[in-house]
């Protein structure tokens, strides 16, 4: 394991879900070590705090309800310093099946798309209100959707006449404007750079990589409280489903090798056994970094 949790050392999930992945490493932890799980959906929160207490007794679990660009002064707080930091960028099948969350054309339901439920911007008044050039660089840089002009300017004149309020509605705004030219669905990546601006995604990624990566992470990241959140020789391991995000990743580990990290160089992806578990890994790519 690239990871390699040792007993007695803080763990951070930075994406907690459905509890997959921490009981996994906490496991490792033998009981002794320290957990932190992170989710911006209290439900998941909850659930994958039972999930490895269940799992894994000994182990102390903390739960922090909010972004993982938080998690270094959340360590720094609880006097301890991570020695693993894992975030899955992907989100749980609860999420992405429930129509009420917004997140997926294949049902329809309310155009939300919030992982945090408790947060006040949905894509429904996204849409409603943003500008057409606001919408164009959104669906051009988060979804590197090469009609994004010709899809900002339907909607906007779509909404003229009636709000756009569900996910069927956008899916059909969309494919208007884009024919299906084969198995992926023209909306789909209007609907991953919504969800991206929606939530902030990047800006969070970002946040965190900067933390783990930079110098001074190890000496003070400029976070307040979160000086010295990470152990000597911490490994920092991030899954990635598309190409913002991986390239994001890719050249902020590349960045911190010139300080003496080391980074696979080539990333992991999913086996064909474990496509056959979960088609949805088929994206995913695992890099990861140990620090100095």
């Amino acid at each position: 394991m690239l990871l390699a949790p040792k007993p007695g050392e803080t763990i951070v999930d930075c994406t907690a879900g459905r509890g997959g992945h921490a009981s996994q490493l906490a496991q490792q932890l033998q009981g002794q070590g320290t957990l932190l799980l992170c989710d911006l959906d209290g439900g998941n929160l909850a659930y994958s705090a039972d999930v490895v207490a269940q799992a894994c007794p000994g182990v102390h679990i903390l739960r922090h309800h909010g972004s993982f660009a938080e998690a270094p002064r959340v360590v720094a707080q609880a006097g301890l310093r991570a020695s693993v930091v894992l975030a899955d960028l992907g989100f749980s099948s609860t999420q992405m099946d429930d129509p009420a969350r917004g997140l997926s054309f294949m049902r329809d339901g309310p155009l939300d798309m919030r992982l945090d439920p408790s947060a006040q911007l949905t894509a429904a008044a996204l849409v409603a209100s943003a500008s057409e050039q606001e919408l164009e660089r959104i669906f051009r840089v988060y979804g590197e959707e090469r009609m994004s002009r010709a899809v900002a300017r339907k909607i906007v004149a779509t909404r003229k006449a009636a709000p756009i309020a569900t996910t069927h509605a956008l899916a059909s705004v969309v494919k208007t404007v884009i024919p299906a030219t084969g198995p992926i669905n023209p909306a789909t990546r209007v609907f991953q750079a919504l969800r991206i601006a929606v939530n902030d995604e990047l800006g969070h990624l970002d946040a965190l990589l900067a933390a783990c990566v930079a110098p001074s992470s190890r000496a003070g990241s400029g976070l307040a409280g979160s000086a010295f959140w990470l152990a000597p020789g911490a490994r920092v391991g991030v899954i990635s489903f598309h190409s913002l995000e991986d390239r994001a990743v890719k050249q902020a580990f590349a960045a911190a090798e010139s300080s003496g990290g080391r980074a696979n160089k080539k990333p992991v992806e999913a086996s064909e056994a474990e496509l056959a578990r979960n088609p949805r890994a088929r994206s995913a790519k695992l890099r990861v970094l140990t620090l100095a």
